[in-house]
């Protein structure tokens, strides 16, 4: 087996030596680097030049931080939270979490959000949600105010850093501006998704009546003046495991213009500071709802915060 340090390892994959770099970067982690480790995770986990595996990804930031290396300690406490790729075990996330807390000032928001949540032992939340029915095609209704200003305006300030303008991928695979949406797009990947972002995602899949499961990693939309997202379609057509509905959840409400408009009906709305509107984006025979053809309207004034969350017709989480 090559020998070298996780330096030379980064300097191999980055003059596309992979095969070369992978070698030698494995060596490196099982020698007990850390951070090698967590570059060896994050790389299983993405599959970035070797095979995508998430729960052996998992498995090695575990191992990385156990070692004290402190990213891959915030990932695993994320995973063990929401099971994905794994074992759920809530009560120990929460102590990690914790743990984490008096050292760390973002864990602390983050625990400290949870501890004004009403949850069970589980982390699911423990109130019922009444929807007010706003239109039967398409399918849409307002859970009004499911998110406190509190969780809001963590999500905001959750999504600074991470913001970029929006993207979509084209037909070879590569990432290209969206050129129907123009605001800018924070994701909370599932090693991203905090205990917090994970019982706000539990939430809107109770009141949707759909399992946490099934939703794609949350999103925050930030649209500024005259950013906009143009008339489409949610539902995804000839795939396996389609998108049957959306959930929109307005973050805030000090912006002019910025309705969600469903374009081929009179329906529009503009929610109030955590609401959270759901609309079916599946219409009869499984086939995508030619209603449910929606826009965000232009922004006048003002910044627009926006969260998404697609939920897919069966489980979609690793």
């Amino acid at each position: 087996m090559a020998h070298g340090t996780l330096r030379d390892a980064v300097q191999l994959l980055n003059s596309g030596q992979v095969d070369e770099g992978v070698q030698v970067l494995r060596q490196t982690a099982s020698q007990g680097d850390p951070e090698a480790l967590f570059l060896l995770a994050d790389m299983t986990w993405s599959g970035t030049d070797v095979p995508q595996d998430p729960a052996r990804g998992r498995l090695l930031f575990e191992y990385a931080a156990a070692l004290g290396h402190t990213r891959s300690n915030l990932v695993a406490t994320n995973l063990m939270a929401s099971g994905i790729a794994g074992k759920r075990n809530w009560p120990a996330a929460i102590e990690r979490l914790a743990a984490e807390a008096r050292q760390l000032p973002e864990r602390r928001s983050t625990l400290e959000l949870l501890r004004a949540m009403s949850l069970d032992d589980k982390g699911d939340p423990s109130a019922s949600y009444d929807p007010k029915m706003l239109n039967e095609r398409p399918w849409a209704c307002l859970f009004e105010r499911l998110m406190t200003p509190a969780e809001c305006a963590y999500l905001i300030h959750a999504a600074e850093g991470l913001f970029r303008p929006s993207m979509v991928y084209d037909r070879e695979g590569r990432e290209t501006p969206d050129l129907i949406r123009t605001s800018d797009g924070a994701g909370f990947s599932w090693l991203l998704e905090d205990p917090a972002i994970h019982a706000l995602n539990r939430r809107i899949a109770k009141a949707s009546g759909t399992a946490y499961d099934q939703g794609e990693p949350l999103q925050v939309l930030r649209y500024a003046p005259s950013q906009e997202y143009k008339p489409h379609f949610d539902f995804l057509e000839g795939v396996e495991n389609p998108r049957p509905w959306t959930a929109l959840v307005y973050l805030n409400e000090d912006y002019e213009g910025g309705q969600t408009a469903f374009v081929e009906t009179d329906l529009q709305v503009r929610g109030s500071s955590g609401d959270v509107l759901l609309f079916r984006n599946e219409g009869p025979g499984g086939r995508r709802d030619p209603l449910a053809k929606h826009a965000g309207m232009p922004v006048t004034s003002g910044i627009k915060y926006l969260a998404t969350r697609w939920i897919r017709e069966r489980r979609w989480i690793p």
